[in-house]
């Protein structure tokens, strides 16, 4: 897999299915929304579809629907880790992008990100809200980070490695200035 932000290569510019991922807390969302506004491509986020009210994860086959009938268009860019509909995904998808940074950023971003939300109390998909309670939980952020983040890492490129997605073009960016850089060059495009 390329490191880095060089696009030579025309599928890349004119890609029009991307797929972003990352651990927890990497910033997926937020890049794929500043993809989407230099893109022009739709943005969808695996977690509106995938959380109902209360923190209660929506039936799998429902939600499995949902991301189908969203991935049933010409063009999008879908942000998430979910593995129920991976294959859904990369299987229509030109251009994976894997946010790919390291643990003490994420690990950082991870935990601000969740600490502002309490404290304002800002809403997210579904309705939810974070809260102290949660984020001190055994499944808060602060602990979810510290047990995917070296699994994720490990297990990303054996993914990619594997035949079924040989047709993706893959850009993994180890720091958020080439994420940056890359979304600066596809808007000059």
């Amino acid at each position: 897999m390329k490191a880095g932000t060089t696009l030579n290569e025309s599928p890349i510019l004119s890609a029009q299915r991307i797929v972003v991922i990352g651990t927890s807390g990497a910033g997926k969302t937020t890049f794929a929304r500043r993809l989407s506004q230099a893109t022009g491509l739709p943005h969808i986020e695996l977690d509106v579809l995938h959380w109902l009210p209360n923190w209660t994860p929506r039936p799998k086959e429902e939600f499995i629907a949902r991301v189908r009938e969203a991935a049933s268009e010409d063009r999008w860019i879908v942000d998430g880790n979910y593995s129920a509909v991976r294959d859904l995904l990369w299987s229509r998808a030109e251009l994976l992008v894997w946010l790919n940074y390291g643990f003490p950023r994420v690990f950082w971003q991870a935990v601000s990100r969740s600490v502002h939300r309490v404290v304002t109390g800002e809403e997210l998909f579904g309705g939810n809200r974070e809260t102290w309670r949660e984020f001190v939980s055994r499944d808060g952020i602060p602990r979810w980070v510290l047990r995917t983040f070296w699994r994720r890492r490990r297990e990303m490129p054996l993914l990619l490695g594997e035949e079924r997605y040989r047709h993706l073009h893959c850009r993994e960016f180890r720091t958020p200035r080439q994420a940056e850089a890359f979304v600066a060059e596809l808007s000059r495009n």
